[in-house]
């Protein structure tokens, strides 16, 4: 970090946009003193809800007795879906498949059908144990397969991508192999759970605080089961502890419960469920099944691939259409296809509604895309970092930088990215030195791998591309900001307040920084996609751009220079020959009747998608990144430990390199969790058993890589006009944590002296890591 002298220097010479500042709240976060919901002072009168929760996974309701519930000390009301005013419905766009309450039908282990409202959260949670409920059971599948071997419906139509013709081409190469792959699903584990406090107002008016990634969308569900109007519902968001993705519409649920209470009862009520009950009611990563069919030649170069992408889905849509199609759209990898065929398949299962995670399928559509490549190199026998060079996109005009939506990568820097990382990191040697050390070494065995990152940016969804902005300058120079973008730890609040600081020229600690608030900017769009600061920050630059352009027609005017004379520099603006502070300037153009707020907007340029025909441009931009790890296994116990990681990551020119370096570290241990220790498991009664931390392993500090380099390309801008000619941060790096992956492959081959792939499926957890060795072993 730089020191303060220096900083103060770096800011005026590259501007605040660029500065490496801290996060607005991190001193908060380390001191105990961020205010999350659960933070804000109780209203008085505060009530507390629970849910009461299905032990079927997929049964119809016979009768519900509540008699004891309501009977229980301190209960206020019991809630089911005959208090619903509205409609008793709180899915994820136009679907229509999500019932607030099961009134009928339950179809999976922990759906809601009753809810309590009592005076005390231990009373309410008490009482929603005392339900009698009747079930006439159903039959049920829990996964991809047994969802196949039922028949199981598709929660949203299914998409393909194609291109070439696959299914001629699969037989003239002179190589061929079919797989499968298991990949995982994930918990999000947020360090807040989800929570919301509604608090009643006049006529049909309310106000709810919710730990959500899409303010705007709460607000419209809890219109929906209230019947108002969206402007009678205010929903705010100051900061959000954790979301990954798993607060785009999980909220829904809390937040609609604690409307209705407050409604019907005229008292403030909240909804906190402890963390067994969120893990149990809220989606989750999706799971996948990768099946495979691959024509190469004998160097390993690929030519046709024909690949089925299943999900297990849960019981309603959510957001599993757009996650597998995204999964799709990344099952190129970083890689030229000649010949390809992508197809999904989102299948209904009685599980909790799976939902978006970061990466948003990108994830699970990549590491299918590294598994035909690390398979070819076995195949071949090859190093699989030679057989991902050989098959990298090409260059605009090379004929090999079309993917399989049809999109021409105009942006490619995938083979500098990694060329330059294999050479810092001194790739070639340690992959040598490793072959030796697992010569002579009996029990340890290490691995290594350097695996890219391509990664599209923008909403699939075009329409959500778009952001507003709020900006008011004060009489005093100082700078209100509001947008339509999230807090949830990530920096986004700090770097669209740097953008507005450099485009006033003025000191950060100028801007205020205000909660979310559907009132003052509205129709936002989630906080996901690793579109915030693109969409948010330009939003806000917009509103910059109008009062700016008010403030020098004023200068014009008062001072009689040409527009070039007028100048904004640091805390000051020259006008001709003099220079004027910045908040005296500000207060002459207040009294010259100037406006000094603004709205500003932005919507994403040159996208456009055609899902029916598998066609167009869904992405703005692509990010790159690199990363190389080093792990050593027990053949023995099948335990590994994490030696070194080195990343090069791809962020054009940062916003914030210290936010930006903080993202990518931690965006690779959470995907490092993901495929080895994080195991999702649901017993035959449909029963999720991994729903508290003693159950599901989380990463902890000490699982991270011993030596762990983390670098930003910094030669790197975004070719497209973006915010400063960033590029986003949030989900790219993700996918750095396949190396993790792909070096534990390595460990394991080396038992059968890398001549056999050995097919780890996520997560490659201690005991799958045993069971590959202890098979390779016999061959």
């Amino acid at each position: 970090m730089l020191k303060k002298a220096d900083h103060e220097l770096y800011k005026y010479i590259n501007g605040p946009m660029h500065a490496p500042l801290k996060h607005d709240s991190a001193h908060k976060h380390v001191s105990g003193s961020a205010e999350y919901i659960d933070d804000i002072p109780e209203p008085a009168g505060l009530l507390h809800g629970a849910l009461g929760m299905a032990d079927r996974a997929h049964a119809e309701i016979v009768s519900v007795d509540l008699s004891e519930v309501k009977a229980y000390p301190g209960v206020v009301c019991v809630l089911t879906a005959k208090d619903v005013p509205g409609d008793n419905d709180i899915a994820s766009g136009s679907h229509h498949d999500e019932p607030l309450f099961a009134e009928t039908k339950v179809e999976f282990h922990g759906q809601v059908i009753f809810a309590v409202i009592a005076e005390t959260r231990d009373a309410a949670r008490r009482a929603a144990r005392l339900a009698k409920i009747e079930y006439r059971d159903l039959p049920h599948w829990l996964t991809v397969d047994t969802a196949r071997d039922n028949a199981a419906p598709l929660v949203t139509p299914g998409m393909v991508l194609k291109r070439g013709e696959p299914e001629n081409e699969l037989d003239k190469a002179p190589r061929r192999l079919k797989g499968r792959m298991e990949i995982g699903g994930q918990e999000h584990f947020y360090l807040e759970s989800h929570i919301a406090m509604a608090i009643p107002g006049e006529d049909d008016e309310v106000t709810v605080w919710s730990s959500t990634q899409h303010p705007s969308e709460v607000q419209h569900i809890v219109g929906h089961v209230l019947a108002i109007p969206s402007n009678a519902v205010t929903v705010n968001v100051r900061r959000m502890g954790g979301g990954f993705g798993g607060k785009e519409t999980q909220g829904n649920l809390f937040a609609a419960l604690a409307a209705i209470g407050a409604k019907k009862l005229n008292r403030a009520v909240k909804f906190r469920p402890d963390r067994d009950e969120d893990m149990v009611v809220t989606g989750k990563r999706h799971d996948f099944i990768v099946d495979y069919d691959v024509a190469f030649d004998d160097e390993g170069r690929l030519h046709a691939v024909d690949a089925i992408f299943a999900a297990r889905c849960g019981y309603s849509a959510d957001l599993s259409g757009p996650v597998t199609d995204r999964a799709l759209f990344h099952a190129d990898s970083s890689y030229f296809y000649p010949h390809v065929r992508l197809a999904s398949e989102p299948l209904k299962t009685h599980t909790v509604s799976n939902t978006a995670y970061r990466g948003f399928g990108g994830p699970q559509g990549m590491l299918g895309g590294e598994r035909i490549i690390e398979e070819i190199a076995y195949a071949v026998g090859k190093d699989p970092l030679e057989v991902r060079k050989l098959n990298f996109y090409g260059d605009v005009g090379s004929g090999r930088n079309v993917t399989p939506y049809h999109q021409e990568i105009e942006d490619n820097i995938v083979a500098r990215v990694v060329e330059e990382l294999e050479t810092s990191c001194d790739y070639q040697a340690r992959r040598k030195a490793i072959i030796e050390f697992n010569k002579t070494s009996p029990v340890i065995k290490k691995g290594i791998a350097l695996t890219p990152v391509k990664f599209g940016i923008s909403f699939t969804m075009t329409a959500f591309n778009q952001a507003g902005a709020l900006v008011h300058v004060y009489q005093d120079g100082s700078i209100h900001l509001n947008h339509g973008g999230t807090e949830m730890g990530q920096g986004l609040y700090t770097k669209v307040a740097q953008v507005l600081a450099d485009a006033f020229q003025v000191d950060i600690e100028r801007v205020k920084i205000t909660a979310t608030t559907t009132a003052k900017v509205p129709n936002t769009s989630a906080t996901a996609a690793s579109s915030g600061s693109d969409l948010n920050g330009m939003a806000a630059y917009d509103a910059a751009r109008q009062i700016k352009d008010r403030l020098v027609a004023f200068a014009v005017e008062k001072f009689g220079v040409p527009v070039d004379e007028v100048v904004f520099l640091p805390n000051r603006v020259r006008v001709g020959d003099q220079e004027i502070p910045f908040p005296d300037f500000v207060k002459q153009a207040y009294f010259a009747r100037v406006q000094l707020s603004a709205a500003g907007f932005y919507k994403t340029p040159k996208i456009h998608w055609d899902r029916a025909a598998g066609r167009g441009t869904p992405f703005y931009y692509f990010a790159y990144g690199a990363a190389c790890s080093e792990v050593s296994i027990d053949t023995l116990t099948g335990e590994y430990l994490m030696d070194r990681t080195d990343i090069l990551h791809d962020v054009g020119k940062s916003l914030n390199p210290a936010i930006d370096i903080g993202q990518i570290e931690g965006a690779f241990v959470q995907g490092m969790g993901w495929l080895t220790t994080e195991e999702l498991w649901w017993d035959d009664k449909g029963r999720l058993r991994t729903h508290a931390p003693s159950t599901y392993k989380i990463p902890l500090a000490s699982d991270r890589p011993k030596i762990f380099n983390t670098r930003l390309a910094e030669w790197s801008a975004n070719a497209e006009p973006t915010i400063g000619r960033s590029k986003a941060v949030g989900e790219p790096p993700f996918m750095l944590a396949i190396s993790v992956l792909e070096a534990l492959s390595m460990a394991v081959a080396s038992v059968a002296d890398y001549k056999v792939c050995p097919k780890l499926d996520a997560p490659a957890t201690p005991e799958r890591v045993l069971m590959a060795v202890e098979r390779l072993k016999t061959l």
